[in-house]
């Protein structure tokens, strides 16, 4: 695995369990994205999976600088994982 893919599945880990550890943002993910508390243990070895949680917390520039505070991350490193994950190509419209 290149150290790109590692950064970008380290981050989304890390999101993942601050995202678990989260009481009052865990059901607005659960909610919106249809997954269940027990997807947090058995999928977080999917990339996708983690691309959604990467996503979700892109939602919310306050979720991004509260994950990254936590977690010593620069507040560009969420945006810049979910990049390297599945489905998180840049879009280009033109």
């Amino acid at each position: 695995m290149n150290d790109a893919r590692n950064f970008a599945e380290v981050t989304g880990l890390r999101a993942l369990t601050w995202l678990a550890g989260n009481d009052e943002l865990l059901p607005v993910f659960c909610g919106a994205t249809g997954a269940a508390e027990q997807d947090f243990r058995t999928r977080l070895n999917e990339p996708e999976f983690l691309g959604s949680v990467l996503e979700f917390l892109l939602m919310d520039d306050a979720w991004v600088q509260a994950f990254c505070d936590a977690e010593n991350l620069p507040y560009d490193a969420p945006w810049r994982a979910r990049q390297m994950l599945p489905g998180g190509e840049e879009v280009n419209w033109t």
